[in-house]
């Protein structure tokens, strides 16, 4: 019986850890998680009509929704998923309110106010909007170039940078409301974003299948880089400083290196 004994001990010693009851968790199977679930749709919320644009605000964890039906801008809580407002017509008349971006500087929302239609002619109110966050009011409304689409704010500068139709981007001060540069870029231009580790302005121009490049200290184009067909979208990886490109026509992604651009 002690032989028996001694033996069992010294087979335990010489194998290590075994996966006896009461001790789960010693072992390396015992350590393996399970694999995380995938993502999901965890919340559908409703809003008005034509949602276009959407932003999500560091300051107050909001996330701001333009929907172009009825000129209006959904806030939703980002804790609830509930909308807590509805802001009416930022710019009263035929535009619609299209883009919107939140400054990670002043948590400050801009709009951009744009004619989506149509055939017979219109008073135009091509305008940015500014919302204040905390009281969920439009404070200063800028009129920018002909039917502005996207709109970007620069975390190093709180400067924003609105694309226009009519071809060109406005800057504009996001402590004085003033636009301080209207900049030519290429025809047609829909989406705009700013990197937040060089500054530079990527702007998509859709009809000449263009990407410009805008250096966000002179306000000057520094590169026209071409892409797919129809690019629309345009986003900055905080990671990695590359440059992603939507292209409607192309039913592609073009990626761009984002470490040389100033």
């Amino acid at each position: 019986m002690h032989t028996y004994l001694l033996r069992t001990a010294g087979a335990i010693t010489a194998a290590g850890a075994l996966a006896l009851p009461g001790l789960a968790g010693t072992g390396a199977a015992a350590t393996a998680r399970p694999a995380a679930a995938p993502p999901r749709v965890i919340a559908t919320i409703p809003v008005p009509g034509l949602p276009l644009g959407i932003a999500a605000s560091t300051w107050t964890g909001s996330v701001y929704v333009t929907s172009a039906a009825d000129n209006s801008v959904s806030v939703i809580n980002g804790r609830t998923n509930k909308v807590t407002a509805t802001i009416p017509a930022p710019t009263p008349g035929s535009s619609s309110t299209y883009g919107i971006a939140a400054s990670p500087r002043t948590g400050a929302v801009y709009v951009t106010n744009t004619i989506l239609c149509c055939s017979r002619p219109v008073a135009r109110t091509d305008s940015v909007s500014v919302i204040n966050p905390r009281t969920n009011k439009v404070t200063a409304t800028i009129p920018v170039g002909v039917a502005p689409r996207g709109v970007a704010v620069s975390a190093r500068t709180g400067a924003v940078y609105v694309a226009s139709a009519s071809g060109s981007v406005s800057v504009i001060n996001g402590r004085t409301n003033k636009v301080t540069a209207t900049i030519p870029v290429g025809s047609e231009p829909v989406g705009v974003a700013v990197s937040p580790r060089t500054g530079a302005v990527y702007v998509a121009n859709q009809f000449d299948n263009t990407v410009s490049v805008i250096n966000g200290r002179t306000n000057k184009v520094t590169a026209t880089i071409p892409v797919d067909r129809e690019p629309w979208g345009v986003t900055v990886s905080r990671r990695t400083g590359a440059v992603y490109v939507s292209n409607f026509g192309g039913a592609t992604v073009s990626v761009i290196s984002g470490k040389d651009a100033r």
